[in-house]
């Protein structure tokens, strides 16, 4: 096989941003920063409520297709403002602030794309959104990170309508590379949405899997970003 690509998912692949168990709390903040911009002062009352509302649009659509943020948004907060394009942006904005300030990107992040980039492969990434939130944001986000202009391509989930681990954000990505399936790699954190949804797309799938006490036997494993290299060496040998 006669790897041409590396793919990459990006929330705690290439960024750390926040687990599973700690998105409820991130959740609260995030509706916080929403009410605050529509000049709601805290009530705990109507925050707790606001929370459970929250929490059942919480659930993605079982066959992956993506619900918007704005759509969401709109049910939690539409009886309280004119939902117009500029409230729903301004929302939006709010609901991603808490997130965004999570950041923590691998300092071997930068180093390994420019290294992949230097040895001749094509890179991108392709990752989920929290809420379906839109791609503006998050190419911004990995501008602000130094990410954007690493990789030859990036496609959020809002791109194509369907989230990880459906086929359809890594063949766009892969269409956009020009490379096929069977010649790429993709990188990510999560083995529901990354390495099925890499499987799925018939691409071959590596776990980012730091501090794990051996590899796992269903695919390639590697405990930090630089391993990736390690491992792209051993195979052209």
């Amino acid at each position: 096989m006669a790897i041409r690509a590396i793919l990459f998912d990006l929330g705690n692949t290439l960024v750390g941003y926040y687990t599973s168990s700690e998105f409820p709390l991130v959740l609260r903040r995030c509706l916080r920063e929403c009410a605050a911009v529509l000049g709601q002062t805290e009530d705990p009352g109507r925050d707790e409520d606001l929370f459970e509302r929250a929490r059942v649009l919480n659930r993605e659509q079982s066959d992956y297709a993506v619900r918007p943020l704005a759509a969401r948004l709109q049910e939690l907060f539409g009886a309280d403002v004119s939902f117009d394009e500029a409230s729903a942006r301004a929302l939006g904005t709010a609901f991603l602030k808490p997130i965004f300030a999570m950041a923590r990107p691998d300092p071997q992040a930068v180093p390994v794309l420019d290294a992949l980039r230097g040895r001749g492969f094509k890179t991108a990434i392709v990752s989920n959104t929290p809420w379906g939130s839109p791609a503006h944001d998050w190419r911004a986000e990995l501008n602000r990170h130094g990410l954007l202009d690493k990789v030859d391509a990036t496609v959020f989930c809002m791109d194509v309508g369907w989230r990880k681990p459906h086929r359809a954000p890594f063949d766009r990505a892969l269409s956009l590379l020009d490379v096929a399936p069977a010649d790429a790699l993709f990188v990510g954190d999560d083995h529901r949405w990354d390495i099925v949804g890499a499987q799925n797309a018939g691409l071959r799938p590596v776990l980012l899997e730091p501090g794990a006490p051996e590899p796992r036997r269903e695919c390639l494993t590697i405990t930090n970003l630089a391993d990736i290299i390690a491992l792209l060496t051993r195979a052209a040998v």
